[in-house]
């Protein structure tokens, strides 16, 4: 597989945005742990069409101005973390959840601490939006561009009344969990199918 990357500064700290030629492949904080996304090598490209238009869709959300993102994803880890990653892209923009509602969705209630060790590995950071998982008490847990940037993403989404109370539980929050599908995804919410 071959990736590029370009870089771009942004209200959380510079982000390192790496692209592979099936979508969107990671955005990470350019001093964090290179060993926590595992890709290959990446070549620099700053002109690349796929990075440009994440960057500007990246710089609408700083601004307040995107709620949601319109970009092909291409996440590259174990068939759960997809489906814990695949879940983060459904949390509403300004809202919260737990692990253990993410593990509820996913068949398996008592799975939070797998879910956070999946969401702690997520390689495509404000895109799918890890940020908006917090412990059942409401409490801040890590995130690999530190609390001080997940308190500011959440706030940035008018969010931070919700750091002091308990997140939405249970399926109600945000209905189905998606169906699985392909490594590489829509950055949108799968359609609801209507129940007969």
């Amino acid at each position: 597989m071959t990736y590029v990357y370009t870089r771009m500064t942004s209200p959380v700290g510079t982000l390192k945005l790496v692209a592979s030629e099936r979508g969107l492949a990671a955005i990470v904080w350019a001093d964090e742990d290179p060993a926590r996304v595992r890709l290959g090598p990446a070549t620099e490209d700053r002109a690349h069409p796929l990075l440009r238009e994440a960057q500007r869709q990246l710089a609408e959300y700083f601004r307040g101005e995107r709620r949601t993102f319109a970009l092909q994803l291409d996440f590259v880890g174990t068939a759960f973390q997809k489906k814990v990653w695949r879940e983060l892209l459904r949390i509403p923009y300004g809202q919260t959840q737990s692990y253990s509602a993410i593990a509820g969705r996913l068949g398996n209630a008592g799975a939070s601490r797998a879910v956070g060790a999946a969401n702690g590995k997520n390689p495509i950071a404000i895109v799918a939006p890890c940020h908006r998982l917090i412990g059942a008490s409401g409490a801040l847990r890590g995130y690999a561009g530190g609390l001080a940037a997940k308190r500011r993403l959440l706030e940035l989404e008018g969010n931070g009344d919700a750091l002091a109370a308990p997140p939405r539980r249970g399926p109600q929050a945000l209905g189905a969990s998606s169906a699985a599908g392909s490594d590489s995804v829509a950055c949108r919410p799968p359609k609801r199918r209507s129940r007969r």
